[in-house]
Protein backbone atom coordinates (compact mmCIF):
# COMPACT_ATOMS: atom_id res chain seq x y z
CA UNK A 1 0.00 0.00 0.00
CA UNK A 2 1.36 3.41 -0.85
CA UNK A 3 0.26 5.74 1.10
CA UNK A 4 1.10 9.80 0.23
CA UNK A 5 0.98 12.68 2.76
CA UNK A 6 -2.21 14.55 0.27
CA UNK A 7 -1.16 18.43 0.19
CA UNK A 8 -4.18 20.66 -0.81
CA UNK A 9 -1.58 22.99 -3.64
CA UNK A 10 -4.14 25.36 -4.85
CA UNK A 11 -4.97 27.88 -2.83
CA UNK A 12 -6.85 29.96 -4.51
CA UNK A 13 -6.57 32.89 -1.76
CA UNK A 14 -7.09 33.81 1.97
CA UNK A 15 -9.36 36.47 3.16
CA UNK A 16 -8.79 37.92 6.95
CA UNK A 17 -10.48 40.53 8.74
CA UNK A 18 -14.18 41.20 7.81
CA UNK A 19 -14.42 38.90 5.07
CA UNK A 20 -13.21 35.24 6.82
CA UNK A 21 -14.98 36.40 9.71
CA UNK A 22 -12.88 38.79 12.36
CA UNK A 23 -16.99 38.29 13.13
CA UNK A 24 -17.41 34.60 12.27
CA UNK A 25 -14.21 33.59 12.59
CA UNK A 26 -12.60 29.66 10.80
CA UNK A 27 -10.94 26.60 12.79
CA UNK A 28 -9.32 24.62 10.67
CA UNK A 29 -8.53 27.72 8.21
CA UNK A 30 -10.41 26.59 4.51
CA UNK A 31 -8.26 26.63 1.32
CA UNK A 32 -10.25 29.29 0.31
CA UNK A 33 -12.99 32.15 0.98
CA UNK A 34 -14.74 34.22 -1.35
CA UNK A 35 -17.10 36.61 0.26
CA UNK A 36 -20.18 37.64 -2.13
CA UNK A 37 -21.50 41.28 -2.32
CA UNK A 38 -25.48 39.72 -2.08
CA UNK A 39 -25.48 40.14 1.91
CA UNK A 40 -26.91 37.18 4.08
CA UNK A 41 -28.69 34.03 4.01
CA UNK A 42 -31.47 34.41 7.20
CA UNK A 43 -32.12 30.90 8.63
CA UNK A 44 -35.70 30.48 9.96
CA UNK A 45 -38.21 27.97 11.35
CA UNK A 46 -39.18 27.84 7.29
CA UNK A 47 -36.29 26.68 5.89
CA UNK A 48 -35.75 23.38 4.56
CA UNK A 49 -32.97 20.92 4.50
CA UNK A 50 -32.67 19.44 1.22
CA UNK A 51 -31.37 16.25 0.14
CA UNK A 52 -30.74 16.90 -3.05
CA UNK A 53 -28.63 13.26 -3.89
CA UNK A 54 -30.76 10.93 -2.67
CA UNK A 55 -28.72 8.63 -0.43
CA UNK A 56 -28.82 7.18 2.89
CA UNK A 57 -25.79 8.86 4.32
CA UNK A 58 -27.25 12.28 3.06
CA UNK A 59 -29.89 11.58 4.85
CA UNK A 60 -28.10 11.08 7.92
CA UNK A 61 -26.71 13.98 7.55
CA UNK A 62 -29.49 15.94 6.71
CA UNK A 63 -30.52 14.60 10.16
CA UNK A 64 -27.26 15.63 11.54
CA UNK A 65 -27.86 18.83 10.60
CA UNK A 66 -30.91 19.22 12.34
CA UNK A 67 -30.16 18.41 15.18
CA UNK A 68 -27.22 20.70 15.26
CA UNK A 69 -29.45 23.44 14.79
CA UNK A 70 -32.68 22.33 16.76
CA UNK A 71 -31.66 23.07 20.51
CA UNK A 72 -29.84 26.50 19.92
CA UNK A 73 -32.75 27.52 17.15
CA UNK A 74 -36.00 26.17 18.87
CA UNK A 75 -37.25 25.16 16.16
CA UNK A 76 -37.27 21.63 13.83
CA UNK A 77 -35.85 22.65 10.07
CA UNK A 78 -38.15 20.70 8.16
CA UNK A 79 -36.70 17.86 5.57
CA UNK A 80 -37.17 17.13 2.26
CA UNK A 81 -35.79 15.70 -1.35
CA UNK A 82 -35.29 17.52 -4.59
CA UNK A 83 -33.65 16.75 -7.48
CA UNK A 84 -32.55 20.09 -7.40
CA UNK A 85 -30.93 23.48 -5.33
CA UNK A 86 -32.83 25.78 -6.61
CA UNK A 87 -35.98 26.01 -4.18
CA UNK A 88 -35.16 29.47 -1.91
CA UNK A 89 -34.49 29.26 1.95
CA UNK A 90 -33.15 25.99 1.30
CA UNK A 91 -29.84 24.12 2.64
CA UNK A 92 -29.28 21.82 0.12
CA UNK A 93 -27.00 18.41 0.25
CA UNK A 94 -25.51 17.43 -3.18
CA UNK A 95 -23.28 14.73 -3.77
CA UNK A 96 -21.01 16.04 -7.28
CA UNK A 97 -19.22 13.38 -8.65
CA UNK A 98 -18.10 15.89 -10.93
CA UNK A 99 -16.14 18.08 -8.20
CA UNK A 100 -13.04 19.25 -8.88
CA UNK A 101 -11.05 18.05 -5.81
CA UNK A 102 -11.25 14.38 -5.76
CA UNK A 103 -9.61 14.27 -2.51
CA UNK A 104 -11.12 12.60 0.54
CA UNK A 105 -13.33 15.17 2.72
CA UNK A 106 -13.12 17.79 -0.09
CA UNK A 107 -16.08 20.11 -0.42
CA UNK A 108 -17.75 23.52 -1.50
CA UNK A 109 -20.13 25.26 0.56
CA UNK A 110 -21.99 28.42 -1.68
CA UNK A 111 -24.14 30.48 0.89
CA UNK A 112 -26.09 32.67 -1.03
CA UNK A 113 -29.02 35.44 0.55
CA UNK A 114 -31.90 32.68 -0.45
CA UNK A 115 -29.91 29.53 -0.83
CA UNK A 116 -27.14 27.48 0.56
CA UNK A 117 -25.36 24.62 -1.18
CA UNK A 118 -23.08 21.97 0.33
CA UNK A 119 -21.34 19.90 -2.55
CA UNK A 120 -18.68 16.98 -1.89
CA UNK A 121 -17.68 13.59 -3.73
CA UNK A 122 -18.45 11.94 -1.07
CA UNK A 123 -21.06 12.30 2.50
CA UNK A 124 -17.77 12.63 4.36
CA UNK A 125 -17.07 15.98 2.08
CA UNK A 126 -20.64 17.62 3.10
CA UNK A 127 -20.24 16.25 7.27
CA UNK A 128 -17.12 18.56 6.79
CA UNK A 129 -19.02 21.16 5.09
CA UNK A 130 -21.73 21.05 7.76
CA UNK A 131 -19.13 21.28 10.32
CA UNK A 132 -18.26 24.64 8.58
CA UNK A 133 -21.59 26.06 7.80
CA UNK A 134 -21.27 25.31 12.16
CA UNK A 135 -18.97 28.08 12.36
CA UNK A 136 -20.30 30.67 9.80
CA UNK A 137 -23.60 30.61 11.92
CA UNK A 138 -23.41 32.83 15.59
CA UNK A 139 -21.61 31.00 18.17
CA UNK A 140 -25.15 31.14 19.74
CA UNK A 141 -25.39 27.77 17.96
CA UNK A 142 -23.73 25.67 20.36
CA UNK A 143 -25.86 26.41 22.88
CA UNK A 144 -28.31 23.97 24.53
CA UNK A 145 -31.75 26.07 24.86
CA UNK A 146 -33.02 28.34 22.55
CA UNK A 147 -31.58 31.84 21.51
CA UNK A 148 -33.15 34.97 20.85
CA UNK A 149 -30.80 35.72 18.52
CA UNK A 150 -31.12 36.65 14.14
CA UNK A 151 -29.58 33.48 12.53
CA UNK A 152 -27.70 35.32 9.63
CA UNK A 153 -24.64 33.52 7.58
CA UNK A 154 -22.32 35.68 5.59
CA UNK A 155 -22.91 34.80 1.94
CA UNK A 156 -19.22 33.23 0.79
CA UNK A 157 -18.12 30.28 -1.26
CA UNK A 158 -15.78 28.13 0.26
CA UNK A 159 -13.73 25.40 -1.20
CA UNK A 160 -11.84 23.21 1.37
CA UNK A 161 -9.84 20.08 1.27
CA UNK A 162 -7.77 18.31 3.72
CA UNK A 163 -3.78 18.48 3.39
CA UNK A 164 -3.40 15.32 5.51
CA UNK A 165 -5.68 11.81 5.89
CA UNK A 166 -5.01 11.41 8.88
CA UNK A 167 -5.77 13.32 11.51
CA UNK A 168 -6.05 12.35 14.93
CA UNK A 169 -6.38 12.43 18.54
CA UNK A 170 -5.28 9.48 21.29
CA UNK A 171 -7.42 9.31 24.49
CA UNK A 172 -5.76 7.22 27.34
CA UNK A 173 -8.40 5.49 29.03
CA UNK A 174 -6.05 3.13 30.22
CA UNK A 175 -4.41 5.16 33.44
CA UNK A 176 -7.81 6.71 34.36
CA UNK A 177 -10.72 5.68 32.92
CA UNK A 178 -13.41 7.13 30.90
CA UNK A 179 -17.03 6.57 30.86
CA UNK A 180 -18.95 5.88 26.87
CA UNK A 181 -20.66 9.25 27.53
CA UNK A 182 -17.20 10.82 27.82
CA UNK A 183 -15.68 9.33 25.21
CA UNK A 184 -18.73 10.21 22.41
CA UNK A 185 -18.13 13.99 23.95
CA UNK A 186 -14.77 13.68 22.88
CA UNK A 187 -15.75 12.26 19.88
CA UNK A 188 -17.81 15.63 19.07
CA UNK A 189 -15.01 17.77 20.15
CA UNK A 190 -12.91 16.50 17.48
CA UNK A 191 -15.99 16.42 14.66
CA UNK A 192 -16.23 19.67 15.04
CA UNK A 193 -12.21 20.47 14.06
CA UNK A 194 -12.68 17.78 11.41
CA UNK A 195 -10.59 15.36 13.13
CA UNK A 196 -10.74 11.83 11.40
CA UNK A 197 -9.02 9.48 14.03
CA UNK A 198 -9.96 8.70 17.14
CA UNK A 199 -6.69 6.63 18.91
CA UNK A 200 -7.90 4.85 21.65
CA UNK A 201 -4.85 3.35 24.72
CA UNK A 202 -7.21 0.18 26.16
CA UNK A 203 -4.48 -0.97 28.00
CA UNK A 204 -1.45 0.21 29.97
CA UNK A 205 0.46 -1.26 33.16
CA UNK A 206 -2.51 0.67 35.45
CA UNK A 207 -5.64 -0.66 34.02
CA UNK A 208 -7.33 -2.86 30.85
CA UNK A 209 -10.46 -1.10 29.69
CA UNK A 210 -11.67 -3.36 26.92
CA UNK A 211 -13.44 -6.62 27.79
CA UNK A 212 -11.56 -9.69 26.22
CA UNK A 213 -14.52 -12.72 26.61
CA UNK A 214 -11.98 -15.61 26.99
CA UNK A 215 -9.64 -14.08 29.60
CA UNK A 216 -12.62 -12.71 31.96
CA UNK A 217 -10.05 -11.51 34.36
CA UNK A 218 -8.25 -8.75 32.32
CA UNK A 219 -11.37 -6.54 33.04
CA UNK A 220 -12.01 -8.08 36.44
CA UNK A 221 -8.51 -7.58 38.26
CA UNK A 222 -6.68 -5.45 35.76
CA UNK A 223 -9.27 -3.20 35.11
CA UNK A 224 -10.32 -2.65 38.63
CA UNK A 225 -7.72 0.30 39.49
CA UNK A 226 -6.12 3.13 37.91
CA UNK A 227 -3.66 5.49 38.67
CA UNK A 228 -3.41 6.91 42.57
CA UNK A 229 -5.46 3.60 43.66
CA UNK A 230 -8.66 5.38 42.08
CA UNK A 231 -12.11 3.95 40.60
CA UNK A 232 -11.16 1.71 37.29
CA UNK A 233 -13.50 0.00 34.83
CA UNK A 234 -13.78 -0.56 31.55
CA UNK A 235 -15.47 -0.93 28.39
CA UNK A 236 -17.78 -3.87 27.64
CA UNK A 237 -17.33 -4.79 24.02
CA UNK A 238 -21.23 -3.46 23.44
CA UNK A 239 -20.19 -0.94 24.47
CA UNK A 240 -17.10 -0.27 22.70
CA UNK A 241 -19.05 -0.94 19.46
CA UNK A 242 -21.39 1.76 20.30
CA UNK A 243 -18.39 3.89 20.36
CA UNK A 244 -17.24 2.73 17.32
CA UNK A 245 -21.08 3.28 15.67
CA UNK A 246 -20.73 6.80 17.57
CA UNK A 247 -17.26 7.64 15.89
CA UNK A 248 -18.42 6.11 12.47
CA UNK A 249 -21.41 8.12 12.02
CA UNK A 250 -18.95 11.62 12.62
CA UNK A 251 -16.34 10.29 10.12
CA UNK A 252 -13.85 9.19 12.70
CA UNK A 253 -12.23 5.88 12.88
CA UNK A 254 -11.43 4.00 15.58
CA UNK A 255 -7.85 2.96 16.17
CA UNK A 256 -7.09 0.40 19.12
CA UNK A 257 -4.13 0.20 20.79
CA UNK A 258 -3.24 -2.51 23.27
CA UNK A 259 0.26 -2.02 24.38
CA UNK A 260 2.69 -5.06 24.51
CA UNK A 261 5.39 -6.55 25.02
CA UNK A 262 5.66 -3.78 27.69
CA UNK A 263 3.24 -1.05 29.25
CA UNK A 264 1.48 -4.83 30.71
CA UNK A 265 1.51 -4.79 34.41
CA UNK A 266 -2.47 -4.90 34.39
CA UNK A 267 -2.10 -8.24 32.50
CA UNK A 268 0.58 -9.38 34.17
CA UNK A 269 -1.49 -8.94 37.37
CA UNK A 270 -4.56 -11.20 35.99
CA UNK A 271 -2.75 -14.11 34.58
CA UNK A 272 0.22 -15.43 36.40
CA UNK A 273 1.02 -17.90 33.43
CA UNK A 274 1.49 -14.68 31.42
CA UNK A 275 4.97 -14.32 33.91
CA UNK A 276 8.29 -16.44 33.99
CA UNK A 277 7.65 -17.41 37.41
CA UNK A 278 3.82 -18.08 37.30
CA UNK A 279 3.25 -15.80 39.86
CA UNK A 280 0.69 -12.64 39.31
CA UNK A 281 1.96 -8.89 39.65
CA UNK A 282 1.02 -6.50 42.05
CA UNK A 283 -1.20 -4.23 40.71
CA UNK A 284 0.37 -0.72 40.36
CA UNK A 285 -1.17 2.53 40.83
CA UNK A 286 1.98 4.87 40.11
CA UNK A 287 2.87 6.57 36.81
CA UNK A 288 6.49 5.08 35.91
CA UNK A 289 7.28 3.23 32.68
CA UNK A 290 9.71 0.89 31.52
CA UNK A 291 9.52 -1.83 34.45
CA UNK A 292 6.89 -4.57 32.70
CA UNK A 293 7.19 -7.28 29.87
CA UNK A 294 5.36 -10.41 29.30
CA UNK A 295 7.30 -13.36 29.06
CA UNK A 296 8.04 -13.71 24.87
CA UNK A 297 8.99 -17.32 25.55
CA UNK A 298 6.11 -19.13 26.59
CA UNK A 299 3.27 -20.37 23.75
CA UNK A 300 0.54 -18.69 26.39
CA UNK A 301 1.88 -15.38 25.76
CA UNK A 302 0.78 -15.89 21.86
CA UNK A 303 -2.28 -17.41 22.43
CA UNK A 304 -3.16 -14.80 24.73
CA UNK A 305 -2.28 -12.02 22.35
CA UNK A 306 -4.34 -13.59 19.49
CA UNK A 307 -6.92 -13.75 21.75
CA UNK A 308 -6.65 -10.19 22.24
CA UNK A 309 -6.64 -9.18 18.58
CA UNK A 310 -8.56 -11.67 17.29
CA UNK A 311 -11.91 -10.06 19.53
CA UNK A 312 -10.86 -6.40 19.33
CA UNK A 313 -10.49 -6.83 15.40
CA UNK A 314 -13.71 -8.14 15.07
CA UNK A 315 -15.71 -5.24 16.16
CA UNK A 316 -13.33 -2.80 15.28
CA UNK A 317 -14.33 -1.44 11.38
CA UNK A 318 -11.39 0.17 11.32
CA UNK A 319 -8.44 -0.76 9.02
CA UNK A 320 -5.62 -0.62 11.96
CA UNK A 321 -4.82 -2.31 14.76
CA UNK A 322 -2.16 -0.40 17.59
CA UNK A 323 0.24 -2.70 19.25
CA UNK A 324 2.49 -0.21 21.09
CA UNK A 325 5.69 -1.41 21.24
CA UNK A 326 6.86 1.24 23.41
CA UNK A 327 9.59 1.49 26.41
CA UNK A 328 9.58 -2.03 26.52
CA UNK A 329 13.25 -1.89 28.73
CA UNK A 330 12.75 -5.21 30.15
CA UNK A 331 12.22 -7.10 27.12
CA UNK A 332 15.62 -8.56 25.90
CA UNK A 333 16.42 -6.88 22.58
CA UNK A 334 15.95 -10.27 20.63
CA UNK A 335 13.22 -11.39 22.54
CA UNK A 336 11.21 -7.87 21.59
CA UNK A 337 12.20 -8.04 17.92
CA UNK A 338 10.81 -11.77 17.89
CA UNK A 339 7.79 -11.02 19.79
CA UNK A 340 7.17 -7.91 17.48
CA UNK A 341 7.47 -10.31 14.15
CA UNK A 342 4.93 -12.98 15.35
CA UNK A 343 2.57 -10.26 16.47
CA UNK A 344 2.58 -8.28 13.11
CA UNK A 345 1.91 -11.86 11.37
CA UNK A 346 -1.31 -12.18 13.78
CA UNK A 347 -2.66 -8.42 13.14
CA UNK A 348 -2.17 -9.35 8.75
CA UNK A 349 -4.10 -12.57 9.92
CA UNK A 350 -6.91 -10.43 11.19
CA UNK A 351 -7.19 -8.72 8.56
CA UNK A 352 -5.51 -5.26 9.84
CA UNK A 353 -2.58 -3.09 9.10
CA UNK A 354 -0.46 -3.03 11.92
CA UNK A 355 0.29 0.10 13.85
CA UNK A 356 3.29 0.60 16.48
CA UNK A 357 5.34 3.19 18.43
CA UNK A 358 8.62 4.40 16.81
CA UNK A 359 10.60 1.61 18.82
CA UNK A 360 8.90 -1.13 16.25
CA UNK A 361 11.60 0.61 13.79
CA UNK A 362 14.40 -2.09 15.16
CA UNK A 363 12.35 -4.91 13.78
CA UNK A 364 11.78 -6.09 10.03
CA UNK A 365 8.49 -4.88 9.47
CA UNK A 366 5.83 -5.27 6.58
CA UNK A 367 5.65 -2.22 3.83
CA UNK A 368 2.38 -1.60 4.66
CA UNK A 369 3.30 -1.32 8.97
CA UNK A 370 2.57 2.27 10.09
CA UNK A 371 4.98 3.97 12.79
CA UNK A 372 3.72 6.29 14.73
CA UNK A 373 6.99 8.56 16.05
CA UNK A 374 7.03 10.25 19.35
CA UNK A 375 10.86 11.61 19.74
CA UNK A 376 11.96 14.58 17.81
CA UNK A 377 14.80 12.80 16.64
CA UNK A 378 13.43 9.73 15.51
CA UNK A 379 10.95 11.56 13.38
CA UNK A 380 14.18 13.96 11.67
CA UNK A 381 15.32 10.10 10.91
CA UNK A 382 11.93 8.08 9.91
CA UNK A 383 10.84 10.56 7.38
CA UNK A 384 14.03 9.81 5.56
CA UNK A 385 13.39 6.00 5.68
CA UNK A 386 10.72 4.38 3.76
CA UNK A 387 7.42 2.91 5.49
CA UNK A 388 4.09 5.21 6.49
CA UNK A 389 4.60 7.19 9.07
CA UNK A 390 2.27 9.18 11.87
CA UNK A 391 3.67 12.47 13.42
CA UNK A 392 3.25 13.15 16.96
CA UNK A 393 6.28 14.86 18.46
CA UNK A 394 5.61 14.92 22.34
CA UNK A 395 7.16 19.01 21.94
CA UNK A 396 4.77 19.66 19.57
CA UNK A 397 1.58 17.78 20.05
CA UNK A 398 1.31 15.90 23.35
CA UNK A 399 -1.53 17.10 24.87
CA UNK A 400 -0.39 15.49 28.46
CA UNK A 401 2.56 18.16 28.51
CA UNK A 402 2.02 21.57 30.53
CA UNK A 403 0.56 24.11 28.63
CA UNK A 404 2.56 27.43 29.61
CA UNK A 405 3.82 30.76 28.39
CA UNK A 406 5.85 33.18 29.73
CA UNK A 407 5.84 35.31 32.59
CA UNK A 408 5.60 31.69 34.59
CA UNK A 409 1.54 30.77 34.11
CA UNK A 410 1.33 27.13 33.36
CA UNK A 411 -1.34 24.76 33.62
CA UNK A 412 -1.24 22.75 36.98
CA UNK A 413 -2.37 19.39 35.55
CA UNK A 414 -0.05 17.83 32.95
CA UNK A 415 3.33 16.24 32.99
CA UNK A 416 6.66 18.13 31.47
CA UNK A 417 9.18 15.50 31.06
CA UNK A 418 9.74 16.71 27.69
CA UNK A 419 8.95 20.21 28.13
CA UNK A 420 6.34 22.46 28.15
CA UNK A 421 4.21 23.58 25.29
CA UNK A 422 2.12 26.25 24.33
CA UNK A 423 -0.51 27.15 21.70
CA UNK A 424 2.11 28.95 19.78
CA UNK A 425 4.29 25.89 19.81
CA UNK A 426 1.65 23.34 18.33
CA UNK A 427 0.78 25.83 15.75
CA UNK A 428 4.08 26.95 14.37
CA UNK A 429 5.11 23.45 12.81
CA UNK A 430 5.21 22.30 9.62
CA UNK A 431 4.94 18.52 9.50
CA UNK A 432 6.04 18.36 5.86
CA UNK A 433 5.48 16.98 2.67
CA UNK A 434 7.14 14.05 2.60
CA UNK A 435 5.07 11.17 0.80
CA UNK A 436 5.64 8.51 4.05
CA UNK A 437 3.71 10.84 5.80
CA UNK A 438 0.44 9.99 6.47
CA UNK A 439 -0.74 12.91 9.29
CA UNK A 440 -0.65 13.49 12.46
CA UNK A 441 -2.00 12.77 15.77
CA UNK A 442 -2.08 14.08 19.34
CA UNK A 443 -2.15 12.29 22.02
CA UNK A 444 -3.16 12.52 25.75
CA UNK A 445 -2.04 10.47 28.22
CA UNK A 446 -4.31 11.03 31.15
CA UNK A 447 -1.75 10.13 34.02
CA UNK A 448 -3.22 13.49 36.20
CA UNK A 449 -6.53 13.72 33.89
CA UNK A 450 -9.26 12.08 36.24
CA UNK A 451 -12.67 13.73 34.48
CA UNK A 452 -13.77 16.18 31.38
CA UNK A 453 -13.07 19.31 33.27
CA UNK A 454 -9.07 18.20 33.23
CA UNK A 455 -9.24 16.95 29.98
CA UNK A 456 -10.96 19.96 28.66
CA UNK A 457 -7.95 22.37 30.38
CA UNK A 458 -5.33 20.59 28.61
CA UNK A 459 -7.11 19.77 25.21
CA UNK A 460 -8.34 23.11 24.48
CA UNK A 461 -7.26 25.88 23.20
CA UNK A 462 -4.13 23.37 21.51
CA UNK A 463 -6.72 21.12 20.16
CA UNK A 464 -7.62 23.65 17.24
CA UNK A 465 -3.97 24.44 16.90
CA UNK A 466 -3.54 20.78 16.16
CA UNK A 467 -6.63 20.96 13.76
CA UNK A 468 -5.23 23.23 11.68
CA UNK A 469 -2.02 22.23 11.36
CA UNK A 470 -3.41 18.92 10.35
CA UNK A 471 -5.97 19.88 7.66
CA UNK A 472 -5.15 23.29 6.31
CA UNK A 473 -2.51 24.03 3.66
CA UNK A 474 0.80 24.92 5.01
CA UNK A 475 1.12 28.29 2.77
CA UNK A 476 -1.70 30.37 4.47
CA UNK A 477 -0.97 29.13 8.38
CA UNK A 478 -0.02 32.39 10.05
CA UNK A 479 0.40 32.63 14.22
CA UNK A 480 -0.65 36.17 13.88
CA UNK A 481 -4.07 35.31 11.96
CA UNK A 482 -4.80 32.10 13.76
CA UNK A 483 -4.55 34.20 17.14
CA UNK A 484 -6.98 36.99 15.88
CA UNK A 485 -9.63 34.14 14.70
CA UNK A 486 -8.85 32.20 17.67
CA UNK A 487 -9.71 35.30 20.47
CA UNK A 488 -13.33 35.54 18.28
CA UNK A 489 -13.83 31.47 18.29
CA UNK A 490 -13.17 31.18 22.30
CA UNK A 491 -17.15 32.64 22.55
CA UNK A 492 -17.64 29.06 21.17
CA UNK A 493 -15.84 27.09 23.61
CA UNK A 494 -17.55 29.76 26.35
CA UNK A 495 -21.29 28.86 25.34
CA UNK A 496 -20.37 25.32 25.12
CA UNK A 497 -19.04 25.44 28.62
CA UNK A 498 -15.63 23.80 27.76
CA UNK A 499 -12.99 24.57 30.43
CA UNK A 500 -10.31 25.73 28.16
CA UNK A 501 -7.01 26.89 29.02
CA UNK A 502 -6.56 30.92 29.21
CA UNK A 503 -3.16 31.26 27.61
CA UNK A 504 -1.66 34.28 27.55
CA UNK A 505 -0.04 33.86 24.25
CA UNK A 506 -3.43 33.73 22.79
CA UNK A 507 -5.70 36.21 25.44
CA UNK A 508 -3.62 39.14 27.19
CA UNK A 509 -5.41 38.57 30.67
CA UNK A 510 -6.89 36.01 32.34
Amino acid sequence: MKIKTIISTLVLFFVVGVSLGAERPLIPLPNSYSAKTDGVFKLNSSTAINVVSDTPELKRMASYLKELIKPAAGYSLALSKSNSATKRNTINLKLDKSSASSLPGAYSLDVSSDKIVISAQDARGVFYGIQTLRQLLPPEIEATSPQKINWTIPACVIKDSPRYQHRGAMLDIARHFFEVKDIKTFIDYLAMYKFNILHLHLADDQGWRIEIKSWPKLTEIGGSTAVGGGKGGFLTQKQYVEIVKYAEDRFITIIPEVDMPGHVNAALASYPELNPDNKAKKLYTKIGVGFSTLDTSKPVTYKFVEDVIREISAITPGPYFHIGGDECKKTKREDYKTFVEKVQKIVHKYGKIMIGWHEINAVKLEPTTVKQVWKKKSMEYLVTKKGPLILSPADRVYLDMKCSQAFGHATKLGLHWCGYTNVKKTYDWDPGSADCIMGVEAPLWTETVKNMDDLEMLVFPRLTSISEVAWSAQEGRKWDDFRKRLNVFVKRLDIMDINYYKSLEVWEKH
